[in-house]
């Protein structure tokens, strides 16, 4: 990611030099650099406020009571996962703050739930299936309000952030639905081998 946006900096300085827009160029860069500052301050907020949200349910035990409710759907995905291990608790907050459409949030508890899955499941140096379909999910992304894209929405000045809900929907579901299927066959043409160790 870090060469693909080096690589857009250099060629856009280059067309600027050539096409003789080195001061709009130089206007454009230093006035989006603080726009961008005020946008990831203004998302923060929303974030924080989420993110505590979250925190609440998982010290409150209600974390555990929606993964026992969610335990059935999940173990259809999550083959042989352990009922009252941690692991369905991250498994469970991540999938409840992607819902939430809080991709900074998920991304710890999703880091959480893989070094749970790691322990659950003995794995050694090779990614389990369960471990190949939590990246799977977490990358999909599955939302149902996205929280995030409507706090940059609004910080943009959007009348509607929202108007772009059934958008998401659409998108996400056929994302998700694509992508666990996709991991289910590659996981049965390809079975996980536990690795031995020397």
């Amino acid at each position: 990611m870090n060469f693909i946006i080096f690589f857009a900096f250099l060629i856009s300085f280059v067309l600027a030099i050539l096409s003789g827009s080195t001061k709009e160029y130089t206007e454009v860069l230093l006035s989006e650099s603080a726009s961008a500052v005020t946008l990831c301050i203004n998302i923060c907020g929303s974030i924080c406020f989420w993110s505590g949200i979250m925190k609440v349910a998982e010290s409150s035990g209600i974390v555990k009571k929606i993964a026992k409710l969610l335990f059935l759907p999940i173990s259809l995905i999550f083959k042989g996962i352990d009922k009252n291990g941690k692991a369905i608790g991250y498994i469970t907050l991540n999938i409840i703050s992607n819902l939430l459409g809080l991709a900074n949030a998920s991304t710890p508890l999703g880091i959480m739930a893989m070094q749970e899955l790691y322990k659950e499941e003995g794995c050694q140096g090779v990614a389990t299936d369960n471990m190949v379909m939590l990246c799977v999910i977490n990358s999909a992304s599955l939302q149902l309000f996205p929280a995030t894209v409507a706090a940059m929405r609004t910080a943009y000045g959007s009348d509607n952030p929202l108007v772009i809900l059934p958008a998401v929907w659409v998108v996400s579901i056929l994302a998700f639905a694509v992508s666990v299927t996709v991991a289910k066959i590659l996981s049965k043409t390809f079975p996980y081998k536990k690795a031995v160790e020397k």
